[in-house]
């Protein structure tokens, strides 16, 4: 019975799976001498709601964050802390692409956080391939 349902709303399984749904935050945590950080805590947080999306950076000091993110929330502000250290984060896309990956990067490297977007879909690329 339930697979018949399925077949007749085959609308009703849209969600963060869809690129339109989804922000992808990643990046690398290392120490003021390169070194990667492992298991440092992550947060990002959406500053218009308050809601919050856990991490935490693995052997290589890598982490990836996504949060549910709609085409309306362009411009908005996220903050990601990773430990102690945050960066403030502008939500940034062309709403009317659905289909290249949403997100950005942003490693913390000692006590100062880069952000990079163009350097975003090639770092999810080999996060996805490893």
């Amino acid at each position: 019975m339930m697979a018949s349902s399925l077949l007749l709303c085959p609308g009703a399984s849209r969600g963060e799976h869809e690129v339109h749904y989804r922000y992808t935050v990643l990046g690398y945590v290392k120490d003021a001498k390169g070194a990667p950080k492992r298991g440092v805590p992550m947060e990002l947080v959406r500053q218009k709601t308050g809601f919050s999306y856990l991490g935490e950076t693995d052997d290589t000091g890598l982490y990836v964050i996504t949060a549910r993110i709609g085409d309306e929330s362009v411009g908005e502000k996220l903050s990601l802390r990773a430990g102690s250290r945050i960066a403030m984060i502008t939500i940034r896309f062309v709403p009317a692409d659905h289909l290249r990956e949403r997100g950005t990067r942003v490693d913390f490297l000692g006590d100062r956080p880069v952000e990079s977007a163009t350097t975003f879909g090639a770092t999810l690329q080999r996060f996805l391939t490893r």
